[in-house]
């Protein structure tokens, strides 16, 4: 995974008929749960289409204006299939964007070794290069 593409990553995943999905900040995130709360209050096993349906107004826009204002109006206007096909695009997207600690294995290492082989400063790595011409104290 390549650090450069990380940082300068797309807010916006491109969808047809001038639709898009953006990607959302962590108060959007932390508003959309507490609508989907508020949504499944009456039945706590219809929180996971809630919440799917809430993140989903907050992301789901056509020429950078939402689809629909909350919610709600997603669960009146949208099937649970359609809901549940851009809740599944939005998290992929999501996690393509915004990687997280569940990263695979290989993933974690290439990233970890982007980070460590960025230039810092001026004069990174030069001290070790000298350092090198120096003997140890064991004398090797």
């Amino acid at each position: 995974m390549d650090w450069l593409k990380m940082a300068a990553g797309k807010d916006v995943l491109s969808l047809p008929g001038g639709f898009g999905l953006r990607l959302l900040s962590a108060m959007e995130v932390l508003e959309a749960k507490r609508e989907a709360k508020a949504l499944s209050e009456a039945n706590a096993e219809d929180g996971a289409l809630c919440a799917n349906a809430c993140i989903i107004a907050r992301a789901w826009e056509k020429q950078k204006q939402p689809v629909f204002a909350s919610g709600e109006a997603v669960l009146k206007g949208l099937s649970v299939s359609q809901i549940l096909r851009l809740a599944s695009l939005w998290a992929k997207f999501d996690r393509e964007e915004n990687p997280g600690i569940n990263l695979a294995e290989e993933d974690l290492d290439a990233l970890k070794k982007a980070w460590s082989t960025r230039p810092r400063n001026a004069c990174a790595g030069v001290c070790s290069v000298v350092l090198g011409f120096c003997l140890s104290r064991r004398g090797t």
